[in-house]
């Protein structure tokens, strides 16, 4: 993976593809290439820096033509290299393109060596495009689907031939590809994004469809080889080429834009209903008796923490599972559950295969959390809730997270009042509470000045804990995740009461403990292992809300939220940890946008 781009025109196509290169930089990765068909010939570029150094190399030799294709790279199987870098050609004949992984690439490597073809990069996308050039026999099309049948994981490519101008083929299975219509010309990406600008005629591509993209032309086939009709979409992809203001990264402005973020993903919520989240959500939320939660990283975070809200609040159980691992256990399914996914692109390859896991169990009932209306999860899903965070473009979600935590708490209003647990005096609360949370956000955001004096004492850390207790546990992981992915230092969360079980053996004046510490029924507890941390010369970081009588003494170290929010304050004190990781990477140099070795949008297992 980690983004591919390609196009069929009758005009000079080259500032399409780098343009569509630019749009999804926010996915995270480490090389990248275009491959043009010029007067008869493949001709490419590649580079291990930023598509602009790829730009400025294109710009010196004058590359240029009306069919290609261009992909940036986050390395799977390969360091990252000019080598390894797509787009990889077989015998000067055919390019190719890749997202995902291909499992039988050792197989297919000795068969095609066998063959007497010869091995250039380290990956296993070269392998593809050797066997389409051993399978070709004169139709780039035909050979392309022969090809997909010998392949086993999961792969998005777009290929092309040097002995067929004006053609590009396409195929996927188990990563994103779409297809852009436009008028005497034709455009693949692995997301609309890509093509803002170029066109909003958008086809989204079905698991094992291969297209065959001509000038006038756009031909599907299905996983059987027969013709297809797939839909044409109007779809305004926002470019993602937003302007950062008076923000110095991303990261910072999409911790500022929360409080929009928030309002915008509530703005339609005036009461408590299940038809938020769809059409047939009153007949499901009524017949299931409990939740499957499904996600990977931060949005499995956000599961933790709607775990807590659902049990309490809706008094339904919940399971959060890692997507990644609960299709490969055996599990006990209940066709009576709710299978909630989690998922910022809606294109989580992990998180879609445990739902298709879920799903083949027999639990049918599915609801997704998602923020992108146009994504695989959302068309797989009975159910959905958009979250409308707009495009984040920093890798380290921060604003998709809390607008998942708010879609999240209307799950659970939503569940308590189908199963009789919410009367109209409490909805009316929470409402009023949800409705506040841009302003509370708001007021969070102000305490900016003091987190980095924070960050300029944790820069010179190589190690951090994070505690937290009850529902804000997973607020802790989070913010322990938080500030591993920019600043590259290494933290733990722990719930507080297992401090003893472990943890409190790494304590020292080194290692410093960053509190959540909001003024709840566990605060005492909490101060309790507060104390342990102290009396073993560890230096607390407390978040503290204004009313939970923790002063701030040698050795602790405390910032006050300016209120406390009850249920909601998970979602408060997300806030302080994000800019706390922030400025701490800020103080260490890293790049805080594209932090080395991750990608946005994770396609591949």
């Amino acid at each position: 993976m980690c983004g591919i781009v390609g196009a069929v025109a009758q005009r000079n196509i080259t500032p399409i593809l780098l343009e569509g290169l630019k749009r999804l930089e926010y996915r995270g990765y480490d090389s990248c290439g275009v491959a043009l068909h010029v007067d008869g010939k493949l001709q490419r570029s590649r580079s291990t820096s930023r598509v602009t150094e790829l730009q400025a190399q294109i710009d010196q030799t004058g590359l240029a033509g009306f069919t290609g294709i261009a992909h940036t790279r986050w390395a799977t199987h390969g360091v990252p290299s000019s080598a390894n870098a797509h787009p990889h050609f077989s015998r000067e004949r055919i390019a190719l393109v890749h997202n995902g992984i291909i499992e039988n690439h050792e197989e297919l490597r000795a068969e095609l060596s066998t063959a007497g073809y010869i091995f250039e990069s380290q990956t296993d996308t070269e392998v593809i495009a050797h066997l389409i050039d051993h399978l070709y026999q004169g139709d780039l099309f035909e050979a392309v689907q022969q090809a997909v049948k010998r392949l086993s994981g999961a792969f998005a490519i777009a290929v092309f031939c040097r002995d067929e101008p004006h053609r590009v083929v396409g195929a996927r299975l188990g990563s994103p590809l779409i297809v852009g219509v436009g008028k005497g010309e034709n455009f693949i990406a692995s997301d609309a994004m890509a093509l803002a600008g170029t066109t909003d005629q958008i086809i989204y591509l079905e698991e094992g469809d291969v297209v065959d993209l001509q000038l006038q032309k756009c031909w599907i086939v299905d996983n059987q080889g027969k013709s297809v009709q797939r839909e044409i979409r109007t779809v305004h992809a926002h470019s993602g080429a937003a302007e950062l203001g008076p923000y110095r990264h991303y990261m910072q402005k999409e911790i500022f834009e929360q409080p929009r973020a928030i309002a915008d993903t509530l703005e339609n919520v005036t009461n408590i209903m299940p038809e938020l989240f769809g059409d047939k959500a009153y007949g499901i939320f009524k017949e299931i008796d409990s939740v499957l939660i499904l996600a990977c990283g931060t949005s499995y975070y956000a599961g933790l923490t709607a775990k807590y809200w659902i049990e309490s609040i809706a008094k339904i159980t919940v399971n959060v599972e890692i997507a990644s691992e609960y299709r490969y256990r055996d599990s006990v399914p209940n066709p009576k559950s709710l299978v909630v996914t989690i998922s910022q692109s809606g294109e989580t390859a992990d998180t879609l295969a445990a739902l298709k896991h879920a799903r083949n169990q027999g639990m049918l009932h599915t609801l997704t959390v998602c923020n992108v209306t146009t994504s695989a999860m959302v068309r797989e899903c009975e159910l959905a809730y958009i979250t409308h965070a707009g495009v984040e473009v920093g890798v380290a979600s921060t604003k998709a997270f809390t607008t998942q935590l708010a879609a999240l708490f209307l799950l659970a209003l939503s569940l308590a009042q189908i199963k009789g647990r919410l009367n109209d005096e409490q909805e009316a609360e929470h409402i009023k509470a949800m409705r506040h949370l841009p302003v509370a956000i708001s007021a969070v955001l102000a305490l900016e000045p003091q987190i980095i004096a924070w960050a300029e004492q944790f820069a010179s850390k190589e190690n951090a804990l994070f505690l937290g207790r009850g529902l804000h546990y997973p607020i802790a992981m989070e913010g322990a995740l938080k500030l591993k992915e920019i600043s590259y230092i290494h933290a733990e969360a722990y719930p507080a009461g297992e401090l003893k079980h472990g943890p409190l053996a790494l304590v020292t004046k080194e290692m410093p403990v960053v509190t959540v510490a909001p003024n709840d029924t566990l605060i005492e507890k909490l101060k309790s292992n507060m104390q342990e941390v102290r009396a073993r010369g560890g230096e607390l970081y407390v978040f503290a809300d204004a009313d939970s009588h923790i002063t701030a003494s040698e050795g602790i170290h405390v910032i006050r939220l300016p209120e406390h929010y009850g249920l909601l304050s998970p979602i408060l004190h997300t806030v302080p940890l994000q800019l706390l990781a922030y400025h701490t990477a800020l103080a260490r140099g890293t790049d805080v946008d594209k932090p080395r070795n991750l990608a946005k949008s994770v396609t591949v297992e």
